[in-house]
């Protein structure tokens, strides 16, 4: 919906300015999102992942945390189609469980990192002087460390377990979203429509959370997208060397790091939450990809 700010003049006129996207181009973004082969499958095999996380509890055929020694290490089959691991518990149904794990640590560290990235960019870009210095400064500082190495001194600080890592990876992605969104804002205010809001008398807390930052939306959703599929990965990485939700939680890192033990003697121990990793990621990244194109201008024509 268009938001639009309006004052009645001394001489009867009325002063309106626009300061959202228009709908006739939200709908043109959606069309050309969905005429493109990449953001569908994209968005396909997402959709996919996020039901099989949520249904989870209902489809899966066994506990996964149910032992039967007598069934390790079984291949596929009609009992256990995906087979059995070292101790006898079902692999599908530790892959379904797995999956709600890494999505829900996903969704949560997003959340973290965007709701913190856009408080910092917005209050920095907007106000700049010596809080955009400090804050800027802080973000700097942040960024010289590699995601994966703040992520792994977060969780050492605060313990190993899903909470502490959600807002590990939430606190290590939102330096970028921070810088971004500083960016944007930058931009934005120097907009006759953010003047025009001004000398009609409203706040700069109206100013920023009502004009400047719905005009920074667009590019939050692109890196929210893929820092979605950065946070799946940490999250299994960090699952693998023992940094994530303690044993025995069927993770998907955690999985790989039992199976590889028995790379040899069954393969596909570790080869199956592998590619359900690189599906996961490779769906948000061809979904933020498209939702980069189509948001962009200059990239349609590509």
């Amino acid at each position: 919906m268009g938001m639009t700010v309006r004052q009645k003049l001394t001489s009867g006129q009325t002063l309106s300015v626009e300061v959202a996207i228009p709908p006739q181009r939200r709908y043109q973004a959606v069309k050309l999102f969905f005429r493109s082969p990449q953001g569908v499958i994209g968005l396909g095999l997402a959709t996919i992942m996020i039901i099989v996380a949520i249904l989870a509890p209902l489809v899966a055929p066994y506990d996964p945390l149910s032992q039967d020694l007598t069934q390790k290490l079984k291949g596929f089959s009609h009992q256990h189609l995906l087979g059995t691991d070292q101790l006898g518990r079902d692999v599908l149904s530790r892959m379904l469980y797995g999956a709600q794990i890494s999505l829900t640590t996903g969704l949560v560290s997003v959340i973290v990192g965007s709701v913190l990235g856009v408080l910092v960019g917005l209050v920095a870009g907007y106000f700049g002087g010596w809080l955009d210095i400090v804050c800027m400064g802080v973000v700097d500082v942040l960024l010289g460390f590699r995601t994966y190495l703040l992520a792994i001194l977060i969780v050492a600080i605060l313990g190993a377990s899903q909470f502490n890592l959600m807002v590990a990876i939430g606190l290590a992605t939102f330096p970028q979203v921070a810088r971004l969104i500083r960016s944007e804002v930058l931009s934005v205010k120097q907009r006759d429509f953010v003047d025009a809001a001004y000398s009609l008398g409203a706040g700069n807390g109206r100013i920023m959370f009502k004009h400047v930052l719905p005009q920074v939306v667009s590019p939050l959703v692109v890196v929210a997208t893929f820092n979605f599929a950065l946070a799946v990965t940490v999250e299994s990485s960090l699952s693998f060397l023992g940094l994530g939700p303690p044993p025995p939680a069927p993770t998907w890192g955690m999985m790989i790091a039992d199976g590889r033990k028995f790379i040899l003697s069954s393969p596909l121990l570790p080869a199956i939450p592998g590619f359900a990793i690189m599906l996961t990621v490779l769906a948000f990244n061809m979904l933020g990809d498209t939702i980069r194109d189509v948001l962009d201008p200059r990239l349609r024509g590509r």
